[in-house]
């Protein structure tokens, strides 16, 4: 039983526009406690949640939402606006089975005009909702509020510029932490600096000292040393107003008695145009360990409120992540060509490590995937040897640069493709579904999948020597399996796959990090005295032809596995099948594959159960498959 004072009664926006301000100040202290009791339960994305309480509350006390659409970017910080919207009691459901997601989420509630779980896509949305509003006259206001990081990205300024050009009436908030998920990359005040600075910033000396009246004196002296004031409201108004924008800031984030107002004033504007406010923000605000963290506890397991302790599994097994960091380093000591890329993500993909061991050969773009690979292939020209580190699910946004810039000019840039398969908790949009599909497709590229952290190990080094055409190799998230570790010069032969075990009648043959279930799926067939065989392909991408016609005419049935979509290494296999006419004298096949849907968060082995590829589902596949003797009969 909780005991609020204000957040026991609020249920829905509506409900905090009987409060005052003083009133909303000590909902908002409410709002923090509660998010940080949630979060502890149920872990998630801690630090940009309790980075915008004020923001959110002020958003839905000045707007109506969810008559004005309220969109929010990527969705890490939408926990609060989850509160506020109608999901106060199942917030400790997050990222659960059946439970709320951890991002905005269209078919979860009418607050959620727009679903994103991926950054830079809220400007261009509700660009796309005001322009929609203007054509069905109808006047509703539509916010989008977005990251200093994601800010950064291409996209949003694309939409920036529309929106300026197009003149559309819409309100974009900054919401300015110097806190991507990378600090480094993405700050705002920085690249604003950076962008604009030297002798505009001198020019417009005079023009900034105007500006600065604006502000008080106090606000002024929060704002940090008054060059960096001067330079932050300069560049920030100069760049978004060049691109069509009525610009307002920096504002505080966390005081109500300035949001409040100032957007109140947004809304009654009669500005024809897009109105962009930049609001400065603590990431981790309120929660003493969060704002100590290095990360600001931007993701977090279940941890301990007083103590701030997450808790961690107690394994001893390697994380595939940190084999391939630990790996190229260790290649990157013997050539100095090897060099890393990553988009945003350096600790989520290992180049953190890397970067640790050779500070000036990793690169972290930021949110930009799209130039990392068009990146990578620029280096690769020049004889380096770019290893473009990115999480498949995001490797999705960069698809024409991997087929012009890189694929068609056959340029040796290696992917290594993080969080490849289901991913649990973050739920469909960031699991890695579709990368063996979309790049099994493309003509002379190299596509591997590690079965476990060794052969991780051993494609890794076999990329090394990839000069000719661009490679990827992808790997799950979590843990290995627990084998030793070769050498960095072990390597493997282009498009040859490995027999694991010698069985008859029926062999599988799996692409990826399902040889475990089927391994364990083949220790209970045999219990059922059915000895199947079980190959290991390696490469989707050439396919072991010689491999594949052996087993084709070895045994009765053939199964291939892989943790992906349809169009993918079971697809290449069913072609090679059917051109060698292998299929035409009763050979059985059935391909294993993600089933045509996207599957909603829960824990990866429930997930993967009902995907139908765990090893009670492939041992059921297993015994159909022998047992199968269908006719097809002609329709009367």
């Amino acid at each position: 039983m909780s005991n609020y004072q204000y957040l026991d009664k609020v249920n829905f926006p509506s409900d905090i526009k009987k409060l005052s301000i003083e009133e909303l100040k000590i909902f908002s202290t409410e709002v923090r406690k509660e998010l940080i009791n949630a979060v502890s339960v149920t872990g998630g994305h801690l630090g940009a949640g309790l980075g915008v309480v004020e923001l959110t509350v002020a958003l839905h006390y000045i707007f109506d939402t969810p008559n004005d659409k309220l969109i929010w970017d990527v969705g890490h910080q939408t926990y609060p606006h989850k509160i506020l919207t109608g999901r106060k009691g199942k917030i400790r459901t997050l990222r659960q089975k059946n439970g709320l997601s951890g991002f905005t989420k269209r078919t979860e509630s009418e607050y959620d005009p727009f679903g994103a779980a991926h950054s830079s896509t809220s400007i261009s949305s509700a660009l796309g909702i005001a322009v929609a509003n203007k054509l069905s006259n109808k006047s509703n206001d539509v916010v989008a509020v977005i990251g200093d990081g994601a800010i950064s990205a291409g996209m949003a300024y694309e939409a920036m510029n529309n929106a300026g050009v197009s003149k559309t009436k819409m309100i974009v908030i900054l919401n300015d932490n110097d806190m991507s998920i990378a600090k480094p990359v993405g700050a705002m005040r920085s690249y604003l600096a950076k962008l604009l600075s030297g002798k505009l910033y001198f020019s417009l000396r005079e023009i900034s000292k105007l500006i600065i009246s604006i502000f008080s004196k106090k606000f002024s002296v929060k704002a940090g040393k008054a060059e960096d004031f001067l330079r932050t409201a300069v560049t920030g108004g100069t760049l978004f107003n060049s691109l069509g924008f009525y610009y307002v800031g920096p504002i505080d984030g966390h005081n109500l008695d300035v949001l409040i107002p100032v957007l109140k004033n947004a809304k009654e504007s009669r500005h024809e145009g897009p109105i962009m406010i930049h609001v400065k923000t603590e990431k981790g605000k309120g929660y003493t360990f969060a704002e100590k963290a290095s990360d600001k506890y931007h993701g977090v397991s279940k941890f301990n409120i007083q103590t701030g302790i997450q808790e961690k599994p107690k394994v001893n097994l390697p994380a595939y992540t940190k084999v391939f960091a630990n790996t190229l380093i260790k290649h990157a000591e013997k050539d100095s060509k090897i060099v890393g890329i990553t988009a945003a993500m350096p600790s989520g993909t290992g180049m953190d490590i890397f970067g640790e061991r050779f500070p000036k050969r990793m690169f972290d773009v930021g949110i930009a995937e799209q130039h990392a690979v068009t990146f990578a292939g620029g280096l690769a020209t020049e004889g380096f040897k770019p290893y473009t580190a990115i999480y498949s699910t995001f490797l999705q946004r960069a698809y024409d640069q991997v087929v012009h810039d890189v694929a068609i000019q056959s340029l040796p840039v290696r992917f290594a493709i993080d969080r490849a398969g289901l991913v649990g908790a973050d739920g469909p949009t960031h699991a890695g579904s579709f990368d063996i599909t979309y790049l099994s497709t493309l003509p002379n590229f190299v596509v591997m999948a590690a079965s476990d952290e060794a052969e991780l190990v051993k494609m890794i080094n076999t990329s090394v020597d990839i000069n000719d055409k661009p490679s990827a190799f992808r790997y799950p998230r979590g843990t290995g399996v627990g084998v030793e570790l070769p050498s960095i010069d072990e390597k493997l032969e282009i498009g040859k796959g490995r027999i694991i075990q010698e069985g008859t009648k029926l062999v599988i043959i799996n692409f990826g990090a399902r040889l475990a279930e089927c391994l364990k799926a083949s220790i209970s067939l045999k219990k059922k005295g059915i000895n199947i065989s079980i190959a290991d392909a390696r490469f989707a991408k050439p396919l072991d032809e010689n491999l594949i016609w052996q087993l084709a005419t070895d045994h009765e049935a053939i199964i291939t596995i892989e943790e992906g979509s349809i169009g993918g290494f079971g697809s290449h296999v069913a072609k090679f099948l059917f051109e060698k006419n292998l299929l035409d004298k009763g050979l059985k096949f059935r391909s294993m594959i993600l089933p045509d849907k996207f599957i909603d968060q829960d824990k990866p082995e429930s997930m993967y159960k009902l995907a139908g590829l765990d090893s009670q589902s492939i041992e059921e596949r297993v015994i159909d498959l022998l047992n199968s003797n269908i006719v097809l009969q002609k329709q009367k």
